[in-house]
């Protein structure tokens, strides 16, 4: 079954379709990134990381104090996760230098939760960027060292490159949605069947070019 949380994102076609990485730190990566994913930068602003935090799946959404070096720093953060996310997810060693990023980010003071009143959760003021980062880099200090680690992997279509963490029980998802690149998948499944039995005389297109779908 799809998510029904995790993040709005568009396709290149700008189709929107729901994305959920599965843990917040990686909820960090589909704003931009190193090398060829810079063309898809959004944090530019201190108000676009504001925007951002307002969005990830933090409750409540916190509203930070921004100020003008903060989303060079989210930049940064978020660039070496970039490519500790993907090591993992290909069995590769994790890069010195993208780890003394993240332990450098994680050992600063996270987003503090407070019980109000009321019974309701919130964060206790001032609310920084700076703690929005150390909390986004603690996650994923317990995200690459914990049960999950393993489960770390990139999208399954031949042209995505989103990263999630498989947090299914049966373990066996392998799209970042099935909005988007399941979907296609089960398209170009379905016409190389259809294909695959009208072009053998008399024959159907049972089993043709059949393949097993997860569920993603």
């Amino acid at each position: 079954m799809e998510s029904t949380t995790g993040l709005i994102l568009h396709s290149p076609e700008g189709v929107p379709f729901r994305f959920d990485p599965g843990a917040l730190c990686l909820e960090l990566l589909p704003t931009g990134g190193p090398g060829a994913y810079a063309r898809y930068e959004i944090l530019r602003t201190p108000s676009d990381l504001a925007v951002w935090a307002g969005r990830c799946r933090l409750w409540p959404p916190p509203e930070i104090e921004v100020d003008a070096g903060d989303p060079a720093r989210a930049r940064r953060l978020r660039d070496s996760l970039w490519r500790l996310a993907a090591d993992r997810a290909h069995g590769r060693p994790l890069r010195p230098a993208d780890l003394a990023v993240l332990n450098e980010t994680a050992a600063g003071p996270p987003l503090v939760p407070e019980l109000t009143g009321d019974g309701e959760r919130a964060w206790v003021r001032p609310v920084t960027a700076a703690q929005l980062l150390a909390t986004v880099a603690r996650d994923a200090v317990d995200l690459f060292s914990g049960p999950y680690a393993d489960r770390i992997r990139e999208c399954g279509s031949d042209n995505c490159y989103l990263i999630f963490v498989d947090t299914s029980r049966p373990g066996r998802r392998r799209w970042c949605s099935m909005q988007r690149c399941g979907n296609r998948h089960k398209v170009r499944a379905l016409r190389a069947r259809h294909q695959g039995g009208t072009s053998r005389a008399g024959g159907t297109d049972r089993d043709a070019g059949g393949e097993a779908e997860d569920g993603g």
